[in-house]
């Protein structure tokens, strides 16, 4: 967890210091660095509903601080559930420090930009599944 957040803040303090608000810049072939701000949810969703977002957010990591409590000796639940609130936290931050969420890496085909919170989020949640259908292949 703590290492998702170290490492999101990282990145979009060195996009912030190197590419302008608004502003872009190719990184590779088919990546593009961006400098935006988002209000909504990841990828642009429910924009402009700050206090709506906020307790969908709180809901989910409380949902899921009780699902690893009750489940904590499962092998390998502690990574999903690290990046999941790793990668909360780390868009929480920018929140409360800047009112938005920073998003910086945009890919082609009209895909919103995004952050490695983000990343981490997705990451996290099919981690989980996976985890979680393990255990139901494998038994209590």
């Amino acid at each position: 967890m703590a290492a998702v957040v170290a490492v999101d803040q990282l990145t979009k303090h060195l996009l912030e210091s190197s590419v302008r608000g608004g502003g872009e810049s190719k990184l590779i072939p088919g990546i593009t660095l961006v400098n935006t701000r988002n209000r909504g949810i990841a990828f642009g969703l429910e924009a402009g509903s700050g206090a709506i977002v906020s307790v969908v957010i709180g809901l989910a990591l409380l949902a899921l601080l009780v699902y690893f409590a009750r489940n904590a000796t499962r092998p390998l639940l502690w990574l999903p559930t690290g990046l999941l609130f790793g990668g909360a936290i780390g868009n929480i931050v920018d929140r409360v420090r800047e009112g938005a969420v920073t998003d910086f890496i945009k890919l082609p085909l009209g895909w919103p930009p995004f952050n490695l919170a983000d990343t981490s989020i997705v990451l996290g949640v099919a981690l989980l599944f996976a985890v979680i259908d393990r255990r139901r292949h494998d038994g209590p």
